[in-house]
């Protein structure tokens, strides 16, 4: 593990804190990083997604009843 960079390292210790599905999901997302990229994300996307993944730890998500309005904004 010499050749990891220091932030790597401690992004891996600190993935192997978390519960075994989100283990799963940080191994696929690294797995999906190593290969040829079909997609990049913005940097952009990529700070959406950061937020995205804050808010869903802090256990932020759309009520019901937004989930709702948004289908019927959108005619489903």
């Amino acid at each position: 593990m010499s050749d990891m960079t220091k932030l790597l390292l401690k992004g891996i210790k600190a993935v192997q804190a978390l519960p075994a599905d989100r283990q799963d999901i940080a191994g696929e997302l690294l797995l999906s990083l190593a290969s040829e990229p079909a997609y990049e994300l913005s940097p952009e996307q990529l700070e959406d997604l950061k937020l995205s993944i804050a808010e869903a730890d802090r256990g932020e998500f759309a009520s019901d009843d937004e989930v709702s309005a948004m289908w019927k904004k959108f005619g489903l």
